[in-house]
């Protein structure tokens, strides 16, 4: 296997390393680690991990570790302040941040990022004791990916066209985090969580978990809640925020009525009949110009996420919220994109976005959809604007 990274190809049959076709020089050891955290970019690497398969599990001191990372660090062109391949995550260990491809020798095939990417997902424990699933797919900067909780399940996600779509676009380039949040997907689900507050926490702590200090986010529809939160409240985690299908004020504040939510009665109705009428009648609400196949399929994952109960208070929790308070807290860049035509949330919720976060800028779609899907027209241009996003420094 190759590896090639910032530049650097380490090939593991001929246990080398080559900068644009020069031989650089590495001891074994120094080989060795780097060819450990190639095989794990993008995901960190403890100091434990490094002991067992570099030194077997022999007693090792904190000098000669030290040592074989300052060297690896030198061999492609780090050092302890400049960490643009090798980061050190502190008290933890080290992550291969670099934007990286892997080459079969035998078959000279390339693997991207996600491509035939088996997904591991993990678990950890909030502060109040209940268990977080989560999962680190792709490679490179690494990007938290936020949706609504409804829609949140590692699993299924991963297993639909849509889902792949998003991961091989962004996977490419990026590392990405995904997290299940309490109630919804492969986390503790027995009770739903509301407070967004939290919801911006546990992100921090499954942040912690995966060796991710600082970290861009990607939000959609009601993730952007949360996602809010976190960068009010943690700004010096979050570096960049994309914000798509947002919004200030939930539907009934914004209305000021008290009149029937008509989502509410269709999930009260039929949400459990599989891709039935009622499940496929709110999502093509969200999605009035499709395409459909891509809309049944979201209707597969949102009936997995969350049981009808959940999704209730869920809904009940969006439609009151204001985030007002928290829009000029938010320090980083800010990218805000929108449906012209929204009929979920119309576009003076992203306007007034827009128009509170002090460093952020507006795209406007030509779409009448809630959020952008592969295979709409709106989607490639969509995907350039958010990925080019996430590259700026």
């Amino acid at each position: 296997m190759r590896y090639r990274f910032a530049g650097f190809e380490l090939d593991d049959t001929r246990h080398t390393l080559s900068q644009s076709g020069q031989l650089v020089p590495v001891e074994p050891l120094v080989f060795d680690l780097l060819r450990l955290l190639a095989q794990n970019a993008g995901n960190l690497v403890t100091r434990d991990h490094m002991i067992e398969e570099i030194w077997k599990g022999r007693i090792v001191s904190e000098s000669a570790i030290s040592a074989c990372i300052s060297a690896a660090r030198r061999s492609v062109g780090d050092d302890g302040k400049h960490q643009a391949v090798i980061r050190t995550v502190p008290r933890r260990g080290l992550v291969l941040v670099a934007a990286m491809e892997s080459v079969d020798q035998k078959s000279g095939s390339n693997t991207s990022a996600t491509a035939n990417e088996i997904q591991r997902i993990r678990y950890v424990r909030n502060k109040d004791g209940r268990r977080l699933a989560y999962a680190l797919t792709g490679n490179g900067p690494p990007v938290l990916y936020m949706r609504l909780s409804g829609a949140a399940n590692l699993e299924v996600e991963w297993g639909l066209s849509a889902g792949q779509a998003y991961f091989n676009k962004i996977g490419g380039q990026f590392t990405v985090l995904r997290c299940d949040p309490i109630g919804a997907g492969l986390s503790d689900n027995d009770v739903v969580e509301t407070d967004f507050s939290r919801m911006a926490a546990d992100v921090i702590t499954v942040a912690d978990a995966a060796g991710i200090d600082r970290f861009a986010v990607f939000s959609t529809s009601g993730g952007v809640l949360p996602a809010v939160h976190l960068a009010a409240q943690f700004p010096n985690r979050v570096t960049r925020l994309a914000i798509v299908g947002g919004y200030v004020d939930g539907r009934m504040r914004r209305q000021n009525t008290n009149q029937t939510d008509v989502i509410k009665e269709l999930i009260s109705q039929g949400w459990d009949e599989p891709e039935g009428a009622f499940a496929t009648a709110v999502l093509a609400s969200y999605f009035p110009e499709g395409p459909f196949d891509v809309v049944k399929e979201l209707v597969r994952l949102m009936q997995s996420s969350m049981t009808p109960d959940n999704i209730l208070k869920i809904r009940d929790a969006i439609n009151s919220v204001s985030i007002a308070h928290l829009l000029g807290n938010i320090v980083c860049p800010t990218l805000i994109v929108h449906g012209r035509r929204d009929g979920v949330h119309p576009i003076s919720e992203a306007q007034k976005l827009a128009s509170e976060i002090p460093s952020s800028e507006l795209v406007i779609l030509d779409t009448s959809n809630h959020l952008p899907l592969p295979g709409s027209p709106v989607w490639e241009p969509f995907m350039d604007t958010l990925i080019e996003f996430l590259n700026e420094n």
